[in-house]
């Protein structure tokens, strides 16, 4: 049991990767508010957990169903990351700040919530795990497991608010740059993953 709890924390720790999220969390929320950023951490990480948990449940059911394969979604969260990477590369100083304000929810849960937190890799780890669970103490460990690392997650960035108050406005924008050219490479990876994946199915 503890192998089963390790297993899916390792995994979905390094798939989430809390600290590397930092600067992109940032950088998405830089227009924000301090108390808008931390309801927006929190809703990340709660649309997150609604996404993981309802595909861990019948994911592989409604991709079916619909007839979607893991390469294509793959390749829908890759391009959705592509356009918030460039969004981040080439936004201006002084863009309305009043729109984060009312923007702030539709952040969370779109980029930050899913595909960052809730990616493709995220949600076919959780589809696997529970797929080769064979009892229902095996499941609330993979729950347990997934609600620590999403707890982490969730700490990274309630306490990214020290880094903006260190590194201030012009840090941020910094950050945002380089965390955008980071995004960026992460959407392709996804892409050419997708792509690699429809090769080798023969789709």
């Amino acid at each position: 049991m503890a192998v089963t709890f390790g297993a899916v924390f390792v995994t979905m720790l390094v798939i989430m990767d809390p600290i590397g999220n930092v600067p992109i969390f940032l950088s998405v929320t830089r227009r924000l508010t301090p108390k808008q950023r931390s309801r927006s951490a929190l809703l990340a990480v709660v649309t997150a957990a609604l996404v993981i948990a309802g595909f861990a449940v019948g994911g592989r059911q409604v991709l079916g169903f619909l007839d979607v394969s893991v390469p294509a979604l793959q390749g829908a969260g890759g391009l959705l990351l592509l356009l918030v990477a460039l969004q981040l590369l080439m936004s201006a100083d002084d863009d309305d700040a009043e729109s984060a304000a009312i923007d702030h929810v539709a952040v969370a849960m779109v980029p930050l919530g899913t595909p960052l937190l809730a990616g493709p890799g995220a949600i076919v780890a959780a589809i696997v795990f529970v797929q080769n669970s064979s009892t229902a103490r095996e499941r609330w460990l993979i729950a347990g497991a997934l609600a620590l690392v999403l707890l982490l997650v969730y700490l990274a960035m309630l306490f990214a608010e020290l880094v903006n108050r260190l590194i201030g406005q012009s840090g941020i924008m910094l950050l945002s740059r380089i965390a955008g050219l980071l995004l960026a490479a992460i959407a392709v990876q996804m892409i050419a993953d997708s792509v690699a994946g429809f090769i080798s199915s023969g789709a």
